[in-house]
């Protein structure tokens, strides 16, 4: 058995860092998991870079919410992609539909234009689209080369079929990734029963902030109060188990 490649999806600089150490082969780079991921700061993509022994992908995603993008936030994300091709980015990571659910492929084979000769990989969009089958033949057609699905569900658990069918639709010609709360007790039967080569998660952990002084008056951005008084770490341990698991 082939072990699988794994990618982990982690927050920031030190998201990154956590992640190489507890054995990651590579990494989604992004701001702001709460919202589904974000495009990083260029400052966070350089050091990340600067530190990395092991490809980084960034996402381009200028906001949360759906994939239906303007003309100005697509214009954005032409732009990043461009800049990202001189910082020695391995790989994007991107997704636009359109309003009845579909893959946009006029927007989607500017971005890969854009990106090359980087990787391009499309994010959950996919998991958003009315007809999974035919959103991944427009994806090979525009040069996509992996897609990042949970198999259009919650978890990779409830997507297997999905996963699985996708896989062998793509016979090759596109390489499709697993998603969706895969943990060390999960890992293996996604894998087995998917043929998947190539796996993807957030090993998450919820710490305490190390502010002493704590205005319980203010909440930023329209957050719970708490929230502004917790961080979101990526769990080395965690990392490892699921990691040990998946290559096991």
């Amino acid at each position: 058995m082939t072990k699988p490649l794994i990618e982990l999806c982690v927050e920031g600089i030190d998201g990154f860092l956590a992640a190489q150490d507890a054995g990651a082969d590579r990494v989604e780079l992004c701001a702001s998991l709460v919202e589904g991921g974000l495009t990083p700061s260029l400052a966070t993509i350089r050091a990340t870079v600067k530190a990395a022994k092991i490809p980084v992908h960034v996402i381009i995603r200028p906001r949360g919410g759906d994939f239906l993008y303007s003309e100005t936030e697509f214009e954005t994300m032409v732009e990043d992609i461009k800049a990202l091709r001189e910082e020695g980015v391995a790989g994007v990571v991107i997704g636009c539909l359109t309003p009845d659910g579909r893959i946009d492929e006029a927007r989607t084979k500017t971005l890969v234009e854009a990106a090359r000769p980087m990787s391009v990989t499309c994010h959950r969009a996919f998991d958003m689209t009315a007809d999974a089958g035919e959103a991944l033949e427009a994806l090979i057609r525009c040069g996509v080369n992996r897609v990042l699905t949970s198999g259009q569900r919650d978890t990779a658990l409830e997507g297997i079929a999905i996963l699985k069918s996708a896989h062998e639709q793509a016979g090759g010609r596109i390489v499709v990734m697993g998603c969706g709360a895969l943990d060390a007790e999960n890992i293996q039967k996604v894998r087995d029963e998917t043929g998947l080569t190539e796996l993807h998660f957030a090993a998450l952990t919820t710490v305490p902030s190390g502010m002493t002084f704590r205005n319980p008056h203010v909440g930023m951005g329209g957050t719970e109060k708490d929230r502004e008084y917790e961080l979101t770490l990526t769990d080395r341990d965690a990392v490892r188990a699921i990691i040990a698991a998946a290559k096991s």
